[in-house]
């Protein structure tokens, strides 16, 4: 099977992207990306991220690029992003929110669309939405009682989960309790 072959199974999973640490864990390196790349196979879209363009486009792209633009394999949406990927409010983020662990360094460029929030979040914090690493629903309620989006689509975002079941009755006691105490 062919560095190609193996990636293309990779990209599957990801939306169409690969990355140079997806070479890696294949037993190949940057310099078969940049050969794939050259040779019009990828397209080269973010530092060490490229796309198979033979894999349609969807709307979750751009979320599933934006958590390997980081570089992290912890990376996940957050906050915001992630209120609005569970469509829990009418919430309307311009910048996709991505969580990163605390000690990580990103010094890449093209980052501009992204807010990057710095915390090392339990396993339990995690979960994935539409194959995307994604906080977990009560966690991106309590990340937006923190961060100061506004009571009224907290409230939705609260209630909506509740009624879907995404959160226990305990978590919602818990964060109530957290909305009515930043008040």
């Amino acid at each position: 099977m062919s560095v190609q072959d193996r990636l293309w199974d990779i990209a599957i999973e990801q939306y169409g992207y690969v990355t140079t640490r997806d070479a890696k864990t294949i037993g190949a390196g940057a310099i078969d990306l940049t050969k794939l790349a050259h040779r019009g196979q990828l397209a080269r879209v973010a530092h060490g991220v490229y796309r198979f363009d033979q894999l349609p486009v969807t709307a979750r792209d751009e979320f599933m690029l934006a958590v390997l633009w980081t570089g992290f394999p912890g990376a996940a949406l957050s906050h915001d992003t992630a209120l609005a990927a569970y469509d829990l409010c009418d919430i309307n983020p311009n910048k996709i929110h991505l969580i990163v662990p605390k000690e990580s360094r990103i010094r890449r460029q093209g980052g501009d669309d992204y807010v990057l929030h710095r915390d090392d979040l339990a396993p339990d914090q995690i979960g994935w939405w539409e194959g995307i690493r994604t906080v977990t629903v009560p966690t991106a309620i309590e990340q937006g009682i923190h961060s100061g989006v506004p009571r009224r689509l907290l409230d939705q975002a609260i209630s909506s989960a509740r009624a879907a079941g995404r959160i226990t009755d305990a978590q919602h006691s818990r964060l109530v309790r957290a909305l009515e105490e930043r008040a």
